[in-house]
Formats: C-alpha cells, structure tokens, sequence
C-alpha cells in the first residue's frame, strides 16, 4: 500500500515508521525545511513543500497513491489536503487527525474525510475503557459516527456472566466482533461463555448504546 503523510511532526513520524514496519510505502510531506531530515524516519520519501499546493502534490505523484493522512498540528491544514486529495487526486482512502474538538463537525465527507481521528477523544475513550466498568465507552467512531467501535468490560453479577455468546440478546444494530480476557483476544463463536471482567467489543449504533448496555450488563 502507498501511503502519503502531510505533516512531519512526531505524530506523522510515528504514524510512517509503523507503515513502514509493516512493508507499505511511505512519502512524507512538510513545507519546513527544517523538518525535512530522511535519517530519522529511514526508508521514507520526502518532500519539502506546502501540502495544501496542488502543484506539490503534482511533483508527489499523489494519484498514485492508496492513502492520504493529514497529519499536521493544524485543522485547517488537514481538511484542506483532504479536500485536495479526495477531489483533485481520487485518492482512495483519506485519513484526518482532529487536533481540537470543536472542529470534530468540519471532517467529514464534504471535505473528502473517510476517516477523522480526534487524538483527545481517542485519550478520553482510553481513559474512560481503563476506569469505567459495566459502563459503553466508545473507542471509535466508524462511517462519520454512523456506527461505533465500543467496549463494556463486564462487572460482577453482569447479567450476561456465564451465558455463551448464542444466548445474547442484543439489539438489532449491534454485533460482538471480540472478546478480550486477560492476554487474550477471543473470537466469539456461539459456544464461548462470557466471564466476568471480560471487554467485549461491539460495532454498533448510536442509538442503540443504551439497549445493548441493558442486554450486557442488566439483564
């Protein structure tokens, strides 16, 4: 997989060395000189120009690639190099970092967002998954909030302990995708029994957080 970074701080830097680990092709952008150093993110491309400039990312060759990932410290700058790589290039896949959360509502498809990751609302669903038990804690948010990734770590006496999985009662919109037990990672077949201080992954919808916390935890 191609993938294109605006932005070279240390979230883009880190966000390039794990695809890089995992075999994908990297080119990172920035208009700074000064960050432009290929030594500390080796095996990356770089280029040293203004993201939001068609014509940079012309020299990019960004139609080529599979993903685009804004990056950068500023909001401003990500919609408009998602905006950019969405329109004028087609590119496949574009990713957006949300770095203060009252912009959350500007990244969506209109400005060419798949995907929009607000790092203080990723910190907060960490914190809430490590301290709040019995309790939905969204992890992501999937599809412009259409659906949700969450957890519930189930408390004792949770109404669904000792039940296996076929016996859940789950609302209409929402499916159990993993169970993590300790070191574990389960997948849920049928016959798998739900033991307390289980985390339980679903995907679902809004809408339905309350019901399925009842069916899980409340019986």
């Amino acid at each position: 997989m191609r993938v294109a970074i605006a932005g070279v701080g240390s979230v883009g830097r880190s966000i390039a060395r794990e695809l890089l680990a995992n075999g994908h092709h990297v080119l990172l952008i920035d208009k700074d000189p000064g960050k432009v150093e290929p030594d500390r993110v080796a095996g990356a491309e770089w280029l040293n120009g203004d993201a939001c400039e068609v014509a940079n990312l012309e020299v990019a060759g960004l139609e080529t690639y599979d993903v685009m990932v804004g990056a950068t410290g500023d909001d401003k700058t990500n919609l408009v190099v998602s905006l950019l790589a969405k329109t004028e290039f087609a590119v496949r896949r574009v990713v957006a970092r949300i770095n203060h959360p009252n912009n959350e509502w500007l990244f969506n498809a209109a400005w060419g967002v798949d995907v929009a990751v607000s790092t203080p609302r990723v910190l907060a669903a960490l914190v809430e998954e490590a301290v709040e038990i019995g309790d939905v804690v969204r992890l992501f948010s999937i599809r412009e909030g259409q659906a949700n990734l969450v957890e519930v770590t189930l408390p004792p006496g949770a109404a669904c302990c000792g039940q296996a999985v076929r016996d859940l009662r789950l609302p209409k919109d929402a499916v159990l995708v993993a169970i993590v037990r300790g070191s574990r990672v389960i997948t849920p077949t049928p016959e798998e029994p739900l033991e307390e201080s289980d985390e339980l992954l679903f995907v679902a919808t809004p809408e339905t957080e309350p019901e399925l916390r009842k069916s899980v935890v409340s019986g």
